[in-house]
């Protein structure tokens, strides 16, 4: 038999391509507007945007823009309470008709804008973890704006009025998509409303590595979740001026820590970018590498525990141009890419 006859005789077996990584940014997320002189103001995802055009020659054809939608009332209430909401919607109904920012808990303004944006917000974490589950994307990355780590079931603080991260898990709990979460906090905040709201429930694993003593004040190793939930919180404080090898090395080290203690169904991150050396208010040294290599971490211990199923979400990161480095190079790990863009 002659080289093309054997080539009709064994049929090859189709090739098997992998879904696409999602990028969802709600078209309200930008119209939060704390003002200007707040370190999260309106030109974060802009400056993002531009780093993602930019990266869009190496991206192409692995990541792909996802339409998000609102979040219902009633899928926020999954977290937080309706009398609670109802109070941020009307502080935002406040702020439209004075044309100024008003106060909806420490160091947090809201704007005539911000309650589409934080629906729109929740609404693509919603879409994002999905799409995920039903294979239609590989894995995903939001660009959520309020960011929300810092903001338990009823209080907001720290920039963050509703708790997008802890939404999402519980959409995929309470539809019955996943049972068992875990939430990889990587801001250089400590997410203390995250932890506050999983801190009984065994079922969702929070880790979060983080600078300390800092803000918010919490977040020391002692802190390991309480009652049922004991043992599903894992904190690692870090000190200042953390190098971006001794941060990876910790990552590391903590990720193996909880992949023998929590097996997820999905794993969800709260990506912050504010370590990043030169960050207005982090006083961590990372760079956009090593954000790459952090997600690739994570990826690795999704790949063995649940599928792949990986969903990060936006946090803090106040120096503009260097956040967009770091969400390009986060994307180029999430699409599989041997290293980050060039942007």
């Amino acid at each position: 038999m002659d080289g093309e006859a054997r080539e009709r005789a064994s049929p090859r077996a189709p090739l098997t391509l992998l879904p696409p990584t999602g990028f969802l940014l709600h078209p309200s997320a930008p119209l939060h507007d704390p003002g200007w002189g707040h370190p999260e103001h309106q030109g974060r995802l802009p400056a993002i945007a531009t780093a993602v055009e930019r990266a869009l020659p190496v991206l192409h054809g692995k990541v792909e823009p996802v339409e998000a939608r609102f979040a219902t009332l009633e899928e926020l209430t999954r977290v937080h309470p309706r009398g609670y909401l109802e109070r941020i919607e009307a502080a935002c109904r406040q702020a439209d008709e004075l044309g100024a920012q008003v106060e909806v808990g420490q160091e947090t303004p809201v704007s005539g804008g911000s309650w589409d944006a934080i629906r729109g917000s929740s609404g693509a974490a919603i879409v994002a973890v999905e799409g995920v589950i039903e294979g239609t994307l590989r894995n995903a990355f939001v660009a959520a704006r309020p960011p929300g780590h810092h903001a338990s079931a009823g209080q907001a603080m720290g920039f963050c009025p509703v708790n997008h991260v802890a939404l999402a898990a519980r959409h995929l709990q309470s539809t019955g998509a996943a049972e068992r979460i875990a939430i990889v906090d990587w801001d250089v905040h400590h997410g203390n409303g995250t932890q506050d709201i999983f801190l009984l429930d065994p079922t969702v694993f929070f880790l979060s590595l983080h600078q300390f003593p800092f803000y918010p004040g919490t977040g020391s190793a002692e802190e390991r979740g309480v009652a049922e939930g004991l043992g599903t919180t894992l904190n690692v404080p870090l000190p200042a001026r953390t190098t971006g090898k001794a941060y990876r090395q910790a990552f590391t080290d903590a990720i193996t820590q909880a992949e023998g203690a929590f097996a997820p169904d999905l794993i969800l991150i709260s990506a912050g970018f504010d370590a990043m050396a030169g960050d207005p208010i982090g006083g961590m040294l990372l760079e956009p590498g090593d954000f790459f290599e952090l997600a690739r971490t994570v990826m690795g211990w999704a790949e063995r525990a649940c599928s792949g199923r990986v969903v990060a979400l936006l946090e803090g990161g106040y120096h503009p141009a260097r956040t967009g480095q770091a969400v390009a190079a986060t994307l180029a790990a999430l699409a599989g890419l041997e290293g980050p863009p060039e942007v």
